[in-house]
């Protein structure tokens, strides 16, 4: 610990083993165990709790009352010791829950770089978050969530186990999603189903009117209900195969090992 780069209130309580990089705050009763690491700049709020094998990266902040690396809440977990790491320039909002990795899913939670992880959010062990994503308030990642760079949750929302969200995808506040989502595509409801494409957070991000034609054409052709969806799937992959957002979408798809949300019928 080099304290003579960092600013520690005399009230925090800081392990002699963490390791704090250049331009780290902690402020007044937070706890910090002994195999954490904070890397440069990062400012912990009030009341903060770092504990377990926890990395956060450089310029990540954290408000009062968040829990970062506590035990997993997982009855399987025997006390292995696994990590969770968490990149650079995330805000962490207040009351949010990040918890380690298991053995059974890799033994290593990650999130991404410049998230938005607002009041009460929880990321479950076992979790591969993107970068740039957004949890509102009380979103919720059960284990072994994969979420992609971009998605959106809205508040009170709660994707179940193992299941994947894609790239660019939004999930309406108080949804509950137990299928996978395709990247772009944008769900809501009590046992989500797909809505259409996101196609707000597409336009915000700069993308094309032709990237987002093509998007649109190729979710009509994906959804219609002539077919299969293999066949339906195939068809597309043909005709867009060179369109880098679509063949996004059929690649996702194609690597599902569950169901994926589709239009209400």
């Amino acid at each position: 610990m080099n304290v003579a780069t960092t600013e520690i209130h005399p009230s925090a309580v800081v392990h002699k083993g963490a390791q704090l990089g250049r331009g780290v705050a902690i402020g007044p009763y937070c706890v910090v165990g002994e195999n954490v690491v904070l890397c440069d700049a990062v400012t912990l709020h009030s009341h903060v709790t770092i504990a377990g094998r926890t990395t956060l990266g450089a310029g990540c902040t954290v408000f009062p009352f968040a829990s970062i690396g506590h035990p997993p809440q997982d009855q399987k977990y025997a006390g292995e010791t696994s990590e969770l790491i968490v990149g650079a320039n995330n805000v962490i909002r207040e009351h949010v829950t990040m918890n380690p990795g298991t053995a059974g899913g890799g033994m290593v939670t990650r999130v991404g770089d410049n998230g938005l992880f607002m009041a009460g959010a929880h990321v479950a062990h076992d979790c591969q978050v993107g970068n740039h994503v957004i949890l509102a308030n009380h979103a919720t990642l059960a284990g072994h969530v994969t979420l992609g760079d971009y998605a959106i949750l809205g508040g009170l929302s709660a994707v179940q186990q193992f299941a994947r969200v894609g790239r660019h995808a939004m999930i309406g506040g108080m949804s509950g999603v137990v299928d996978d989502v395709i990247p772009y595509g944008s769900v809501v409801g009590n046992r989500a189903h797909l809505g259409g494409l996101n196609i707000v957070g597409l336009k915000r991000r700069g993308f094309s009117r032709d990237q987002i034609h093509g998007l649109r054409n190729a979710y009509r052709m994906l959804f219609a209900a002539e077919g299969t969806l293999q066949e339906r799937l195939e068809d597309v992959a043909a005709q867009f195969k060179d369109h880098a957002e679509v063949m996004e979408i059929v690649d996702f798809i194609r690597a599902a090992t569950r169901s994926i949300c589709t239009p209400a019928a």
